[in-house]
């Protein structure tokens, strides 16, 4: 499952996100924020985060003004791994590196022909694993 979150700064992206999703009949979560009414972005990482965690298949998709706010926030709990992505390549990697589980997006600062392009690059790659296990494991997760 997809889980999606956001402050009001990341609202308008991740509707367009999420339209694509139901485009291409994904089922998604959307935890919120549901407007573009101020919002405190910690809030709905830690919604998000439990969501994530009620599955090991689950994935984030987070987005606030900067990404940095929430990649912050989602991070504060060791079983999250949260990147902040704005390349294709960071997603792939993040994806096959890190084992990441949340991708994050800046609002404020991304197209969403863009964040879509990165959205599916993270949902397709997969962890390598092999040398990249043991530093995931010191992570805590």
């Amino acid at each position: 499952m997809i889980i999606l979150a956001c402050d009001h700064a990341g609202y308008e992206l991740k509707e367009e996100i999420k339209a694509f999703f139901n485009r291409e009949n994904i089922i998604t979560i959307d935890v919120g924020t549901y407007s573009l009414e101020r919002v405190d972005y910690p809030d709905f990482a830690k919604i998000g985060n439990a969501k994530v965690l009620e599955n090991p298949n689950n994935l984030g998709i987070y987005i606030c003004g900067t990404g940095i706010g929430m990649s912050i926030a989602a991070n504060r709990n060791p079983k999250i791994r949260a990147a902040l992505c704005t390349t294709i390549k960071f997603a792939q990697l993040a994806r096959r590196h890190n084992d990441a589980n949340v991708l994050v997006l800046p609002g404020r600062f991304m197209s969403k022909f863009k964040a879509i392009s990165i959205v599916k690059e993270f949902l397709t790659t997969k962890f390598e694993g092999g040398r990249h296990l043991k530093r995931v494991k010191k992570l805590g997760s």
